[in-house]
């Protein structure tokens, strides 16, 4: 099913219960142009917004996401100036001086402004936040908004043009493919182009005194931002990126991204590294000269493919990102001569065993669905079936979903519907234990 088609489904659907008030199903974006100023050292962002996008029911008012941080002043729908528009609570509320019908092309161009911001959560701010010197954007899972309006919900992907200026000093990353860098004065303009369909949650910028490394013999390219500082402890500590990639293509199916991957380090220290579509950020506390923070180094590049290129359709789902991803470093240690797989399966049981038998992994609620125990009871859900289904089918399995919802979202049910062909019986015993029961089994 196409990407409007699939979204027009959706149309009806609720609203994310675990973020009822983000995201907006009147319409489908197909594609974000944004053009972007941003002085570090007074935190301002002015821009523009170009969105194309298509209705999915008749409409007069529709909203997008955009933080109260950041200030409207002028609004275009389709060429012509909108008179009425209000913003409050995160939305900028728009409303039309006639209908669009159903299948309309809507264009709508929003002029802004501001001193962004974190949005602040249940899970702490998370969104457009300033560095020491410089700035990033960690938007998982609300936090698009504190920079761009936008359709901020997991389902809504679409493509992205990302222009921005900032101080000549400074080196801009964002995702896709860096296509011009123009000096102008003392400003220098990044433009980036993302092609592949994308969950505006994995858009990013990152602005700070890094320099550029690429690694050697990778079969995906491989770069890296950092501060100069850092370069020999990131030649220790992530010089296995390549293994990585390598094994990660032969387990879980083709690289989903043209462009490649980037590493960024921060010049500052992050409590937890995160991912972007293409790109991965660590704080220089990961970056130690001690390779301890290898499995986050592996976790981080599977959600390329877990999460990033197949992603949830509502956050109940999260497993489907987590659960596979901290397999994922499962995996690599038993390639890499750390403890094998089963080993960690193993020792993590044990400890979820011990601790309150209280989360169901596909409903964990919103409070916790950043738990340890999803991350873990998922992969641990994974190497329970891949010791039902033995190794081929398993990996089959994996590449066979990595490939069919490719840049697409899916839910549980689609992951254990596909499973099923995988087996030569029921499936349902070890779905029931591990996904729709709360006590560890």
């Amino acid at each position: 099913m196409r990407a409007p088609a699939m979204a027009a489904r959706r149309a009806a659907e609720d609203v994310d219960p675990y973020l009822p008030q983000n995201g907006n199903f009147g319409y489908w974006v197909s594609r974000y142009e944004l053009d972007l100023q941003y002085k570090v050292a007074i935190n301002r962002l002015s821009g523009t917004a170009l969105i194309t996008a298509v209705t999915l029911i008749e409409l007069q008012e529709f909203s997008l996401d955009l933080s109260d941080a950041l200030k409207a002043s002028k609004i275009l729908v389709n060429g012509k100036r909108v008179a009425h528009f209000a913003h409050r609570n995160g939305k900028l509320r728009i409303t039309l001086a006639a209908k669009l019908a159903t299948g309309a092309a809507l264009s709508v161009v929003v002029h802004y402004n501001g001193a962004p911001r974190p949005v602040k959560t249940l899970w702490g701010d998370v969104g457009f936040e300033e560095l020491t010197d410089g700035a990033l954007v960690a938007g998982q899972p609300n936090g698009a908004a504190s920079w761009f309006p936008c359709n901020d919900h997991p389902s809504a992907k679409a493509a992205f043009h990302i222009r921005i200026s900032t101080e000549s000093r400074y080196r801009v990353i964002a995702n896709g493919k860096l296509v011009s860098r123009r000096a102008r004065a003392s400003q220098t303009v990044w433009t980036y182009e993302q092609p592949e369909p994308t969950s505006t949650y994995l858009m990013t910028v990152q602005i700070g005194g890094y320099e550029m490394t690429r690694l050697a013999r990778t079969p995906v390219p491989i770069r890296a931002a950092l501060p100069r500082r850092l370069r020999a402890k990131f030649d220790h500590d992530f010089a296995r990126q390549p293994q990585m990639m390598t094994l990660f293509i032969e387990l879980f199916g083709r690289y989903p991204l043209a462009n490649g991957y980037t590493v960024v380090i921060t010049a500052d220290p992050l409590d937890i590294p995160l991912e972007a579509q293409g790109i991965s950020i660590f704080g220089a506390n990961h970056c130690d000269g001690t390779r301890a923070s290898e499995r986050l180094v592996a976790h981080e590049l599977a959600h390329q493919w877990f999460g990033n290129s197949v992603t949830a359709r509502q956050w109940r789902d999260i497993w489907l990102h987590e659960g596979f991803a901290s397999y994922a470093e499962w995996l690599w240690s038993e390639q890499s001569g750390g403890p094998s797989a089963d080993e960690l399966a193993g020792q993590h049981h044990e400890q979820l065993r011990a601790q309150p038998q209280d989360l169901l992994l596909t409903d964990p609620g919103p409070r916790l669905m950043f738990d340890d125990r999803v991350y873990k009871r998922g992969a641990l859900t994974l190497h329970a079936l891949r010791r039902r289904l033995g190794d081929e089918k398993f990996f089959a399995l994996l590449r066979d979903w990595t490939e069919r919802y490719r840049h697409g979202t899916a839910v549980t049910g689609d992951f254990t519907g596909l499973a099923a062909n995988y087996s030569e019986e029921s499936l349902r015993p070890l779905w029931d234990a591990w996904l729709y029961n709360t006590e560890v089994p």
